[in-house]
């Protein structure tokens, strides 16, 4: 094998410089998403080494390819001197290319265990700086090039990109369009924010904070439409609810009524919970969360109640002495989720609170408009949602996981 090309700094120890000179020299290889598929299989895996143990006669890999995870046990009968002296020098992020018949293993983490027959080095890794002892959140965000591949991290991206998809899928069952709306923009879609203005070749342009105004002009040529992709908000903050950058799906639906947005949100949210649970069961199972709950979310209907009964509610239950103009901010729906183990759509809102463009109503002596919140404390997931006097549904989902 020709040794290969040093492109690398003379920094770089020899030790740690590739030891293949591409792809080629590779077998093919079957990604750990489908190894139900080839259980008892001699089959090759493309990874890298995320912990390593020894009790001297045998070694125990943690190996993941992007896909999944597996345990490898690697015996020094089956290997020579050399090749068990060149597994002795794997580090953590290591990459290699496995060989293996793989078996179904309770006592597994994952599930499943390869026993090692051959393998090929592609690189040894230096020192990983990340371990297995806290860190400070400052260290880990100098480093969150590296964090991203600890498993708790790896599990958010995973789960991510699994409402992603849900999302995507779900509105196109439901007849929507993706249109997607610039990043710059030259007006504010919501007095209530500080953007990041931008100098466009002269002109004042500003970072998109919603998609929405460019939306509402697409759905009455698309009716069902949405978009979905990055806004900002130029806030300095360090609350879940408030981030400079996120991403944000904002969902046209024509001539649809109050209930029916309601009942379109229930479904939509359930239908991501589904499949994250359905899809991303490891992953849960890394961050600790409580299946039970999300599971009660989508087999129960979710509580709806009018904005004027729920401050009586709470003034009733907590003594908040609010009044039927006060808003209902973070407290306050703290507040709810203790009363309600559900999540709670507050509906008909005073407009004193509430944007302009809302559609008014008199209740009684107070002023209100046809808009609904979505409480989901326990998810990192926000809907708040506008019914615009035209007669024309708007629906914006938060999704900051």
């Amino acid at each position: 094998m020709n040794k290969p090309t040093n492109i690398f700094p003379p920094s770089l120890d020899d030790q740690f410089k590739p030891q293949i000179n591409d792809a080629s020299e590779l077998k093919p290889a079957v990604l750990l998403k489908d190894i139900k598929e080839n259980l008892n299989n001699e089959i090759n895996l493309n990874g890298w080494v995320y912990n390593a143990r020894s009790s001297g006669k045998i070694i125990f890999l943690q190996f993941r390819d992007g896909t999944g995870d597996i345990q490898i046990v690697a015996e020094n009968a089956k290997f020579g001197n050399d090749d068990w002296a060149k597994l002795n020098t794997l580090t953590v992020e290591s990459s290699l290319q496995v060989s293996g018949t793989v078996k179904s293993d309770d006592r597994s983490p994952f599930g499943y265990e390869m026993n090692l027959s051959a393998f090929k080095i592609i690189q040894i890794s230096p020192e990983y700086p990340i371990g297995n002892k806290d860190h400070g959140p400052d260290f880990l965000m100098d480093n969150r090039h590296l964090w991203l591949r600890s498993s708790k991290q790896r599990a958010i991206l995973k789960i991510r990109d699994e409402i992603f998809f849900s999302s995507t899928v779900f509105l196109r069952e439901q007849g929507f369009t993706r249109f997607d709306t610039p990043i710059f923009q030259p007006v504010s879609c919501e007095d209530t924010s500080d953007l990041f203005g931008v100098d466009y070749f002269g002109k004042k342009m500003f970072l998109t904070q919603s998609g929405q105004l460019y939306s509402e002009a697409a759905e009455y040529a698309l009716g069902r439409c949405y978009d979905f992709g990055p806004v900002f908000r130029a806030e300095k903050s360090k609350t879940r609810k408030h981030l400079i950058e996120f991403w944000m799906m904002d969902a046209e639906l024509p001539f649809t009524p109050l209930h029916g947005l309601m009942d379109f949100e229930e479904q939509y949210t359930k239908r991501m919970i589904s499949d994250v649970l359905k899809n991303c069961k490891h992953e849960l199972k890394i961050l600790e969360r409580n299946t039970v709950m999300l599971e009660k979310y989508i087999s129960q209907p979710f509580i709806r109640i009018k904005h004027k009964d729920a401050i009586d509610l709470l003034n009733q239950k907590f003594n908040l002495k609010l009044t039927y103009i006060s808003d209902i901010g973070a407290p306050e729906e703290a507040k709810m989720s203790e009363l309600y183990d559900m999540p709670v759509f507050v509906y008909d809102w005073p407009a004193e609170i509430k944007a302009f463009y809302m559609p008014r109503f008199k209740d009684g002596e107070t002023l209100r408009v046809r808009s609904v919140d979505l409480i989901l404390l326990r998810l990192t997931l926000f809907i708040a949602d506008v019914f615009f006097a035209r007669g024309v549904r708007s629906v914006k989902i938060f999704t900051s996981i």
